[in-house]
């Protein structure tokens, strides 16, 4: 920009420093990226910004915003810092490993580095050996599970589970998770192995019409959030015949009561099969549980074998629901090819991969996010891609949709109708990891298909922090 000095340029990465010390991360990057309009040669904007990114889950973004810093200081060690833990959020380890390599070589008495080195060098290891134990059709964590002699915990003073769920069970688990106490793990496994039957059964995309009389109440992500679940059932009614949910995937993960989460909402779907929802999300896949907690949370709070049951059950969820033939609801977003239809989704067989991998539908499905510009661009995650748009309006009108409804993604009033009213996000995480200050909301359908958007705050939890149980290499560094 003509006739701006360096000197302007920092005023502004200033004001980035200090609304970044606000916890206002969008605010954040518009002035450190104003500084750089104006002066581009100064590798801290480019550092700042990079962790504003990563505040914001732009890993992609993040590390872009490293590699200029290192064309201009090929030193820089913060620029090293913040490229290793952009790429440990998005699991691209072994590019972390190697820049925690070049920042102990520059700075050979960071002990912090050295901590992250090691956190990461493990992971590394644990990848390659799970890689080279995995067996492509290992038999189910359930084989060998004898649930009919299988002992109550003496500690476990709650109602008991006979064959079936019942509403008063779930009160009483629900109540159970609100004061701390746990599940008999005889009841996690009945749970777990009754909704992983009742999923299996259903399409790849569930089509789901509102009755006379009845709603659904569509979610975002919840990210083990557990008392803001609750207040979400307390503002738009608890699940029953007539009331309707569906929730939109990433149930698990960074929130600290990940399991109880899961569980419930388990619990719900097998009292309610034909009326209690859930999509698949990006974080119901193993590395994302691995790294970002909810594999730590099923060990310490039950066993190992929890986790891979819950694992096994993540990968029978389905990838979509449609409602009324008019929202298309699935967790990340629309495609790289304009002519994937509705019909490609139906056809898509969830069972042949367990996990979404690099590419194809599944990943898509599970990872893009929207951009503003029209077509497509790479993903500011790292993962996947952005749709404009165009595409989304090519897409609803191929398909004969109103809109699509997906989550994946912070917005700070807890919702955000985008793309001329064709691609609506939706968030139910308030106050995201304790540090975020966005709203959540939930969205009700009636069948009118009318939208009623309820926004809401967060509410007090107990003093666990999030990410309590994550990978010691994320929760460190992020």
């Amino acid at each position: 920009m003509a006739n701006t000095t360096p000197e302007e340029a920092t005023a502004l990465k200033n004001k980035g420093n200090d609304a970044f010390k606000q916890q206002d991360w969008l605010t954040a990057v518009d002035f450190y990226t104003q500084a750089i309009e104006r002066y581009d040669k100064d590798p801290s904007f480019f550092t700042n910004r990079a962790q504003a990114n990563i505040k914001l889950e732009s890993y992609g973004y993040a590390v872009q915003d490293a590699d200029k810093a290192l064309e201009l200081d090929p030193n820089n060690v913060k620029a090293y810092y913040r490229r290793a833990s952009a790429n440990t959020a998005i699991l691209h380890h072994r590019e972390a490993l190697r820049d925690w390599k070049l920042v102990i070589k520059k700075a050979p008495h960071d002990a912090t580095a050295k901590l992250r080195l090691a956190d990461c060098d493990k992971i590394v290891k644990r990848d390659a050996f799970l890689k080279a134990i995995e067996v492509e059709d290992a038999p189910s964590a359930a084989v060998g599970l004898d649930l009919e002699h299988m002992a109550i915990e003496t500690s476990y003073d709650g109602m008991k589970l006979e064959d079936k769920m019942t509403l008063e069970f779930i009160e009483d688990m629900i109540e159970r998770f609100k004061n701390g106490k746990k599940l008999a793990k005889k009841y996690v496994f009945q749970i777990i192995l009754a909704v992983m039957d009742l999923v299996r059964k259903e399409p790849t995309m569930v089509e789901f019409d509102v009755e006379e009389g009845h709603e659904i109440t569509v979610c975002g992500d919840t990210h083990g959030q557990f008392f803001d679940l609750m207040e979400i059932f307390r503002l738009a009614g608890k699940p029953s015949e007539k009331n309707s949910f569906l929730f939109n995937g990433d149930f698990v993960d960074r929130g600290s009561w990940s399991t109880e989460i899961a569980l419930t909402l388990y619990a719900y779907k097998w009292l309610y099969p034909d009326k209690f929802f859930l999509n698949r999300g990006n974080h119901e896949t193993d590395d994302m549980n691995r790294m970002y907690g909810f594999e730590g949370e099923c060990r310490a709070k039950y066993t190992e074998r929890v986790f891979k049951l819950f694992s096994e059950s993540f990968s029978a969820l389905p990838l979509a629901t449609l409602i009324g033939k008019k929202y298309f609801v699935l967790h990340g977003g629309l495609f790289s090819d304009d002519n994937v239809s509705l019909d490609d989704v139906r056809k898509l067989d969830r069972f042949k991969q367990r996990q979404p991998g690099q590419a194809g539908l599944m990943m898509e499905m599970l990872w893009t996010d929207p951009q503003t510009a029209p077509g497509r661009g790479p993903s500011k995650r790292g993962v996947g891609m952005q749709f404009g748009p165009d595409v989304t309006k090519r897409f609803c009108e191929a398909n004969n949709l109103e809109a699509i409804i997906r989550s994946h993604e912070v917005r700070m009033e807890g919702y955000e109708v985008e793309h001329d009213g064709k691609c609506i996000t939706v968030f139910s995480a308030p106050h995201y990891c304790d540090s975020t200050g966005n709203k959540g909301a939930f969205i009700k359908i009636g069948p009118d298909y009318k939208l009623n958007f309820t926004k809401f705050e967060a509410v007090p939890h107990p003093n666990v922090k999030p990410m309590a149980y994550a990978s010691n290499g994320l929760s460190n560094m992020l």
